[in-house]
């Protein structure tokens, strides 16, 4: 199977990168069940990428239906050894606009149905997640954000939740509150 350095997860914005050459599709089984859809094998400007739309082909997946592990395995079987994941959300910071980018360093994990651990059924395994993101992948997308002239913010709290409702006002009030006010 082909080796690919770069994966890419994303969703209904990116289905179809115009700049993707040597297009094609791979269908893989893992041992945590079937990724999201097939993998798009391409060359994005020189480098070989896999591509996986997050929520399947036609968004028929929900939130809670996506299979993470199947997904990220699925990129270790295909040689990925980096992932660039991008959302469409929104923000409770009134000076991030529509459009800006924002590179986080740290999210706060608020489902409580997905299997969160990759160990288990007789592997026991801790891991370190005080940075959970990986700093010299971060500074290439914040720099190359910039390159492109996009608005980019270097730094950022993540929250994911439940989906597929959004949170009610009582939780965006929370969430808000628990932002420090010195970053993005």
């Amino acid at each position: 199977m082909e080796n690919v350095r770069i994966g890419i997860i994303g969703g209904s914005g990116l289905y179809d990168m115009a700049e993707v050459a040597d297009r094609s599709e791979v269908t893989l089984t893992t041992p945590f069940g079937d990724p999201s859809g097939p993998y798009l094998l391409g060359t994005l400007r020189g480098k070989r990428v896999a591509f996986l739309a997050r929520h399947g082909a036609g968004h028929r997946l929900l939130p809670s239906e996506l299979n993470f592990r199947a997904n990220i395995f699925g990129m270790k079987q295909l040689g990925v050894e980096f992932i660039l994941s991008a959302s469409a959300v929104g923000s409770l910071k009134e000076e991030l606009r529509p459009l800006d980018i924002v590179i986080p360093d740290q999210f706060i994990d608020r489902t409580r149905g997905r299997i969160s651990t990759f160990f288990g059924k007789g592997l026991a395994a801790h891991v370190g997640f005080a940075h959970p993101f990986c700093a010299r992948l971060s500074a290439l997308a914040h720099a190359s954000g910039h390159a492109a002239g996009a608005t980019v913010h270097k730094g950022g709290t993540y929250v994911c939740m439940e989906g597929p409702q959004f949170s009610t006002l009582a939780e965006s009030r929370l969430y808000r509150s628990w932002a420090p006010t010195s970053s993005a």
